[in-house]
């Protein structure tokens, strides 16, 4: 087994190059993305900070978003970087309660990269398109040296249309809201680590990709304009997402540890490994943020459909400590849940 190496990475400002923390969803992240990206880019799309712009053209409201996949390993317990490619940006389209219709896909290739990987990494993600619903309608090819890049990288962008009339962003979470997480947590972070580390479980974890759109309408329909926000935790987990949605509408948030589902496997793991599985990011859930009115109807279809069976109401939205999110622990005190740093995993999608 490799050594496994935490870091301990220092803010953007305090560093001339980028570090793996630039890309953890992180405070390392949120730092570069606030001070350069929003800086030079500024809009009022981008500054509502989701994972999708939803733009409206000739009255046509469209979703739109984008995103790389660097994951190593490209294959590993549960799926590869072809399946993730697709659903990866089919959810954060759909996360805006659009409709996803249409991907561009951009591949990065090494010089040297097996024909045989790249087919088995097409052919997955042609089937995850049929499964979405999805065309990849345009791309591009590129190739690199040996040794400056890392068999393969894959982006994506995803557009699609809203047509329902409500609008869904962090910004409209408001106190009195209920916090519903469609799953048990870390199950993707724990199964690429496992496959990178060579750690072997007595129950194998296996990752938790999955398309999330079907799962979303459901959602959307049930709760109609008393869902104010959807996100998938993927990157730095359940803890970023949460932490993000705190910061971007100003509200404190509320968890109950003991609310939150939790594989034994996955639990285990992160004790053995000294993870906290708040921080260990997912790829087949969803938080959703929705008022009190509508939250139990909400949980009630969301626990009806494959991917939610396991849903629970984790916790509240308050307006004390705006900007903070905080957890009951299961011996009844109470816990910061601060946003990390940098990384705890690297390239984990």
């Amino acid at each position: 087994m490799s050594e496994f190496n935490l870091q301990c990475p220092l803010p953007i400002s305090q560093h001339d190059t980028i570090q793996l923390g630039h890309g953890s969803g992180g405070k390392m992240m949120n730092d570069l993305i606030a001070r350069l990206f929003l800086w030079a880019f500024e809009n009022p799309y981008l500054n509502k900070r989701d994972d999708q712009a939803v733009v409206e053209i000739n009255g046509v409201r469209l979703a739109v978003s984008t995103d790389s996949f660097v994951v190593d390993p490209i294959f590993f317990p549960g799926g590869d970087i072809g399946e993730l490619a697709v659903y990866g940006t089919v959810n954060d389209v759909c996360m805006s309660g659009g409709r996803p219709l249409f991907l561009a896909a951009s591949v990065i290739l090494e010089e040297g990269f097996p024909l045989a990987d790249l087919r088995r990494v097409v052919e997955s993600m042609a089937a995850a398109a049929r499964r979405t619903g999805v065309m990849i309608v345009t791309g591009d090819t590129k190739v690199v040296n040996k040794g400056k890049g890392d068999k393969i990288f894959i982006n994506t962008t995803g557009i699609g249309v809203v047509e329902h009339p409500w609008q869904i962003s962090a910004g409209l979470i408001r106190p009195g809201d209920l916090v519903l997480l469609s799953g048990s947590l870390g199950d993707h972070g724990i199964a690429i680590l496992s496959r990178r580390e060579g750690l072997a479980f007595e129950t194998p974890v296996t990752s938790d990709t999955a398309p999330l759109h079907e799962l979303v309408a459901a959602v959307v329909q049930a709760g109609g304009e008393a869902v104010h926000a959807l996100r998938d935790p993927t990157r730095g987990g359940l803890a970023a997402t949460l932490n993000e949605f705190a910061a971007t509408a100003q509200v404190g948030i509320r968890i109950r540890e003991d609310r939150i589902p939790l594989k034994p496997a996955v639990a285990g793991a992160c004790e053995i490994l000294g993870l906290d599985p708040l921080y260990v990011a997912n790829e087949g859930k969803l938080v959703a943020v929705v008022a009190a009115a509508r939250a139990q109807e909400v949980l009630r279809v969301m626990r009806a459909h494959p991917l939610g069976r396991e849903a629970a109401l984790i916790g509240e939205v308050v307006a004390d400590r705006p900007g903070l999110v905080t957890m009951q622990t299961r011996l009844g005190s109470w816990r910061m849940v601060d946003m990390l740093v940098g990384e705890q995993l690297p390239r984990i999608c």
